[in-house]
């Protein structure tokens, strides 16, 4: 059979590859732990889940706008707007089934053929597959743990040459729960605007964060023009099965969005759509407080137990649900130690080469698992580092 020649390099994510093989296991009779899969594992909110089944049962069963039910779409342009107090209207937002259809409908709207797009590493594997597919260049700027995962803007800078078309900032981010400050941002606008490339912001996990809330790029009025906004409902309101996201877009870029959606899949779910405003009601509010404050425990004991392991280093993560030790003291490639940790301890993680080179010598490993869980983890990973030499 004939492969394209466009997909030959390109790469599916790791975690569900390292999943299945988990599961395999579990089958056979084995003990895992899960600490590989990006999932929330609370339910979505009752309110949502009781609005959907209301709606299915009134005939919310049909075609909707490609571009999104307007209703919906409102309502994410109200919460914007109160989030952060940008002038965000309707009309700029663009609903698709998942925030990774999205991140491949605009790429594949605004990237050309050997144009270059700027991506963090280690980073979301997504962004590179739809670069690849899109015939773009991938230009990995790395994430430095000694700069809390954040850009460097010297590192930024020092990528851009005249066929610089976009920039990837994810903040909070995967895999790492690094978070860009205000001063980041600002200086990463300046750059766009003096250079005159795009900025494509995958917020997804801006809700889930620990402390002050994380800045977005809608509150950089310099680069409204230039913003493309990725978000959706999979983390904040544990809907990965739903499969709904959002774009916020400059005017004239909406509709050669709206065009690949309307091409590729015609609309988002028309059930999905019109229980996710439910999201933004007051009822649903408690749910997301009581996760992000659950996840937050759990941050603090696999950081802690992590960083309690000889030979492990771990940052505190500022957001999302991951953390990203620095493993490289073990003497054993991160590749070698996530197989070795799920065959010989149970845990299943991932090795930080699987989000780009520059997460070599590192480990991820997702908090989305009970307390529980996690402690038993963090037993069997300090059992086996134990017995590593012997």
């Amino acid at each position: 059979m004939h492969i394209a020649e466009r997909m030959r390099d390109v790469h599916g994510e790791a975690a569900f590859a390292q999943l299945a093989r988990a599961n395999e296991l579990e089958k056979a009779g084995r003990s895992i732990v899960h600490l590989e899969i990006g999932e929330p594992d609370f339910d979505t909110p009752r309110p949502i889940v009781d609005s959907a089944i209301d709606w299915l049962g009134n005939g919310a069963t049909h075609y909707t706008p490609s571009a999104g039910i307007p209703e919906l779409r409102e309502a994410i342009a109200g919460e914007l707007r109160r989030i952060s107090g940008a002038d965000v209207g309707s009309e700029q937002v663009v609903v698709g089934p998942g925030a990774k259809m999205i991140l491949f409908a605009l790429i594949m709207s605004v990237v050309d053929p050997g144009d270059e797009v700027i991506v963090p590493n280690p980073g979301f594997p997504a962004y590179e597959a739809a670069i690849e597919i899109a015939r773009g260049t991938l230009v990995p700027v790395p994430l430095r743990e000694s700069n809390e995962f954040r850009l460097r803007i010297e590192d930024l800078e020092s990528k851009i040459t005249p066929r610089t078309r976009l920039i990837i900032l994810n903040s909070p981010q995967n895999p790492t729960g690094g978070v860009l400050t205000r001063e980041d941002l600002e200086s990463i606008a300046d750059l766009a605007s003096r250079h005159d490339f795009l900025i494509l912001s995958d917020e997804i996990y801006s809700e889930i964060f620990y402390g002050d809330r994380p800045e977005s790029m809608l509150g950089i009025p310099s680069v409204r023009d230039r913003l493309l906004l990725v978000n959706g409902f999979s983390k904040t309101y544990a809907m990965t099965g739903w499969r709904l996201g959002f774009a916020v877009l400059p005017d004239d870029l909406v509709k050669t969005v709206v065009l690949f959606i309307n091409s590729s899949v015609s609309c988002t779910a028309a059930f999905s759509q019109r229980a996710a405003v439910t999201a933004f009601a007051e009822q649903t509010r408690p749910c997301v407080d009581r996760m992000v404050g659950e996840f937050e425990k759990r941050r603090d004991l696999i950081v802690d137990g992590l960083n309690g392991i000889d030979g492990i280093r771990c940052l505190r993560p500022a957001g999302a649900f991951y953390v990203f030790p620095n493993v490289a003291a073990l003497n054993v490639s991160e590749h070698v130690l996530a197989e070795r940790l799920l065959e010989e301890a149970g845990v299943s993680a991932l090795p930080g080469t699987a989000f780009g080179r520059f997460g070599e010598g590192y480990l991820r490993f997702s908090f989305a698992n009970s307390l529980e869980k996690i402690g038993q983890a963090i037993e069997r990973i300090d059992q086996f580092v134990r017995n590593l030499d012997t």
